[in-house]
């Protein structure tokens, strides 16, 4: 099937905005969030026919999708293309029983639920608006809707969390039975005010963070779940329960994204549209596509970039298109040291060599 299979949706509303994010983000502008979606859909059209003619995956980030006004969400839900796996994500304290209709009226299959941590004293310092109440509230809401795949989003690594507070957060989540789980070493970015208010205790908890990451694979993996990439487990049975989004990323997979900041990957370009509202919704008011910046990506660029996503997954990376951005003698090293393993063909990182994922991805390139 030609064409993109994989479409991603920006919505960018949020009711504040968390310290450690540098995502695009617009706090409240309640009024806009109807043209906002006109505009989206104005974007689609204007890009539809890069798309095939049946999708694999949607995918609705943020931002606060489930902060959107429930009508306008509605009726964005109604007009995307139908595909195999939609996913939304949620914060907890937006989950109400009304909102669950709207998602489930409009195709949605998945949720991702921002659960961060079940400590309120971390999540007070997440700057996080739900409670750890609104987590376990949304999250059964959700299943007693009908939602058989939800998957939830912790991070570790907050200032003030002890290897005792992990514990608990996972235990907490193993709890609630989900589908999936996606945990997070805390990334906050230089700059924001998160790193000015707690940059001392930031640089003491990298020190944990390998401790940290061994925990979350321990006991997600004990409990029988599949780390099948860096940062992601889902629970084994009939059903794939991995993030088939995802892994298109991961696989090096085309994808098509719409709204305000953006990124698209489509036959050898890259692009990222404009994070200003105001240029995107002028330009697509004119019935034109919105600014953005192109960069195409050679060869190497992408054989690079194949090795190092397919290497954060649990699957042998067949090697056929990717040879020429790997050093022989480097991998033969991560060989005699338990690291990495090659039959010739296909290329894998043993657990060690996961446990250390960046680093030996970063040596074995050529």
């Amino acid at each position: 099937m030609s064409g993109v299979r994989h479409l991603y949706v920006h919505l960018p509303f949020c009711a504040s905005r968390c310290g450690y994010c540098d995502f695009v983000t617009v706090l409240g502008r309640e009024d806009e969030h109807a043209p906002y979606v006109a505009a989206l859909l104005a974007e689609l059209e204007l890009q539809r026919g890069l798309l095939a003619p049946g999708l694999e995956t949607v995918f609705l980030g943020g931002g606060t999708p489930t902060l959107t006004e429930p009508t306008a969400l509605a009726r964005l839900l109604r007009s995307l293309p139908p595909a195999a796996e939609v996913t939304v994500e949620a914060n907890p304290e937006t989950v109400t029983p009304a909102l669950a209709r709207v998602l489930l009226a409009g195709g949605v299959t998945r949720v991702s639920l921002g659960a961060q941590s079940f400590q309120p004293e971390l999540l007070a310092v997440l700057e996080r608006r739900a409670t750890t109440d609104d987590v376990t509230r949304a999250f059964h809401t959700l299943r007693e809707a009908g939602f058989d795949n939800l998957s939830l989003d912790l991070i570790y690594g907050i200032p003030g969390q002890s290897p005792a507070d992990l514990e608990a957060d996972l235990a907490s989540a193993l709890a609630l039975e989900p589908e999936h789980l996606s945990c997070y070493e805390l990334e906050a970015k230089p700059g924001t005010r998160f790193t000015h208010r707690h940059g001392d205790e930031l640089e003491r908890q990298a020190e944990a963070m390998e401790d940290y990451f061994e925990r979350v694979v321990d006991r997600l993996t004990g409990a029988g779940y599949r780390w099948y990439e860096t940062a992601n487990f889902c629970r084994f049975g009939e059903r794939d329960l991995r993030s088939r989004h995802n892994l298109a990323y991961w696989l090096g997979r085309d994808y098509l994204g719409l709204g305000v900041g953006a990124v698209s990957t489509v036959a050898g370009i890259r692009w990222r549209t404009t994070p200003r509202l105001a240029a995107y919704l002028g330009a697509l008011a004119r019935a034109e596509l919105p600014p953005r910046e192109l960069e195409p990506l050679d060869a190497e660029v992408r054989r690079r970039e194949r090795l190092m996503l397919g290497l954060r997954l649990d699957e042998p990376l067949a090697l056929r298109g990717v040879e020429e951005a790997i050093d022989p003698a480097a991998l033969e090293r991560l060989e005699r040291l338990g690291l990495a393993g090659s039959d010739g063909e296909t290329l894998a990182l043993t657990r060690r060599g996961r446990f250390l994922g960046g680093a030996v991805t970063a040596e074995l390139l050529a």
